[in-house]
């Protein structure tokens, strides 16, 4: 029971390093890169405090050097996802009593140790696991975890303080209860924060988790595991799984004291996720809350007052940055025809200047995709725009996976704009753009709210405020996270909550108080002083 209002740090976004040539953070990296990479790790199972060794194991290897084996992990059978389940039942019975103060100090500690003694070490495996640059590694695995982890303390102090109003008659308060029973997290290669913060703000909540991170980023995932562990994260509260995904998911939906969902991955998996739960729906104790960030086809529309500079800086970063694997990237743009010949000669100049290899190599910008799967869809994509007539690659269209996954930043101009690849989520470094007359700007915003499903970032540059307004308003419901001036990525916790709509999830923003809500249950309290003796109101005289 807690003895006071207690205080939280004030949360700051953590300070991104250089990684300058010659600076001590570049160095520290490079050399926990060499270790990990030059070693073999093995992953098991986490249940109950315990690492679970199944013997049935895969191995891992960098997307950019395929054939080189950094690790193997151990993949679960049913009776290990039963006993995560069951271990996290158990688990609650301790951990959604525990005083928040307790819980906060554990994540508290999680941030600072991520700044500190594991910055390099989570990073590096963000390098080798998901071919990051280090840019991309810090400002991901380091910075905005950390950020994810002390906001959502501050957030959960604020929601906590959030109390209905009281007379002197009776006490009114809420308590915000963690969910009744256990919650399932489900996430991407992608993010080394989101698949950290996915499990983590949950049990922050007091709620209790089964965590299965994709396949692609099982090796970081293992640090993020040795941080919650050495932050104090109590046995059974975190519990990780590895292997056949619908085994697992199938065992976790089909449980009575399932409670929610937290998900971030492919539209279609979790529509698929969505319809199982409601199928299951008279299994459970509660109605499970669903909550996930899905798929994108991001947009970039200019308008002929942009400067065509910032235009084509604003492609050249959201579309290849982490080689387009963001979920905000730049996949589609609409060009006016005024600017266009200045826009795509800077684009040009700008990819002919990319450095493509490992991020060991700190000159690279471009490194290469997750797996053989992205590399074969995205091959595909490329093929059929050097063969169709309403389409023509400007810049890249090589590819190789001889070594690694690598995909050249490639450039599609379109003729049609409902050409496929303006459509549909390719997941990858291919940008494809539409050039439209200059005096169509009106009715280009209409075809950059029609043209796709889903809803998650956007972007309009422009001098002119009036043409900004309309882009403002006219594409409204076209991305839960609009940009004016910028590329549509980047978003930082605590400044731009993330998420989106339509068929982009649930828009519950990740980086907010407005997710933690979704992982409590309120519990409304009336204390009445003077309690009443006779039932007779006034009115009966």
């Amino acid at each position: 029971m807690g003895k006071g209002f207690f205080n939280v740090p004030i949360a700051v976004n953590e300070p991104v390093k250089s990684y300058a040539p010659g600076s001590p953070e570049r160095q520290e990296v490079l050399e926990a890169y060499k270790a990990m990479y030059n070693s073999k790790i093995d992953v098991p199972l986490y249940i109950n405090g315990k690492d679970v060794s199944t013997g049935n194991t895969r191995t891992m290897s960098p997307p950019h050097d395929h054939q080189h084996i950094v690790g193997e992990y151990h993949l679960a059978e049913q009776k290990h996802v039963d006993e995560a389940i069951a271990t996290a039942l158990e688990a609650r019975k301790t951990w959604s009593q525990l005083p928040w103060e307790h819980r906060a100090g554990i994540f508290l500690k999680a941030a600072e140790l991520i700044a500190g003694p594991y910055r390099a070490k989570i990073n590096a495996a963000t390098m080798i696991a998901q071919s990051k640059t280090i840019h991309q590694a810090e400002i991901d695995a380091a910075c905005e975890f950390i950020d994810f982890l002390r906001f959502n303390v501050q957030f959960m102090t604020d929601i906590y303080a959030e109390q209905p109003e009281s007379t002197s008659d009776a006490w009114n308060r809420i308590e915000y209860r963690p969910l009744e029973g256990f919650t399932y997290a489900v996430t991407p290669f992608n993010f080394t924060a989101i698949s950290g913060n996915l499990p983590a703000c949950m049990a922050l909540m007091g709620n209790v988790v089964v965590w299965k991170p994709s396949d692609s980023q099982i090796f970081s995932a293992k640090i993020i595991m040795d941080v919650f562990k050495e932050a104090g994260v109590p046995d059974g509260v975190i519990n990780v799984v590895f292997g056949d995904p619908v085994m697992i998911t199938n065992t976790v939906l089909a449980h009575q004291d399932f409670s929610g969902l937290h998900f971030t991955g492919s539209t279609f998996i979790f529509k698929e996720l969505w319809k199982q739960i409601g199928e299951n729906i008279h299994t459970y104790k509660t109605y499970p809350r669903i909550v996930g960030e899905t798929g994108g086809k991001d947009f970039i529309i200019a308008h002929k007052s942009a400067n065509p500079k910032q235009v084509a800086t604003a492609i050249s970063r959201g579309a290849f940055e982490f080689q387009g694997q963001k979920c905000s990237a730049a996949s589609r743009a609409y060009i006016p025809k005024g600017i266009w010949n200045d826009v795509r000669d800077f684009v040009l100049e700008d990819i002919a200047s990319f450095k493509m290899g490992s991020p060991e190599d700190m000159n690279n910008f471009i490194t290469a995709v997750i797996h053989e799967g992205s590399f074969d869809k995205l091959a595909k994509y490329i093929d059929q725009a050097k063969t169709d007539g309403d389409a023509e690659i400007i810049a890249g269209g090589g590819y190789d996976k001889s070594k690694g996954y690598f995909i050249e930043p490639t450039v599609i101009v379109t003729t049609n704009p409902k050409y496929t690849t303006m459509e549909t989520e390719l997941f990858g470094p291919v940008i494809t753009i539409y050039v439209y007359e200059d005096d169509a700007y009106s009715e280009t915003l209409k075809l950059v709210d029609d043209t796709s499903e889903y809803a998650l970032t956007g972007a309009v540059i422009a001098r002119e405020r009036y043409a900004i307004d309309e882009a403002t308003k006219a594409l409204q419901n076209s991305a839960g996270n609009f940009y004016i001036n910028d590329k549509p990525t980047g978003a930082v916790v605590g400044q731009q909550p993330f998420g989106g709509a339509r068929a982009s999830g649930t828009n519950d923003k990740a980086g907010s108080a407005q997710n933690l809500l979704r992982w409590v249950s309120p519990r409304m309290i009336k204390e009445t002083f003077v309690t009443p003796t006779d039932y007779r109101y006034p009115f009966l005289g």
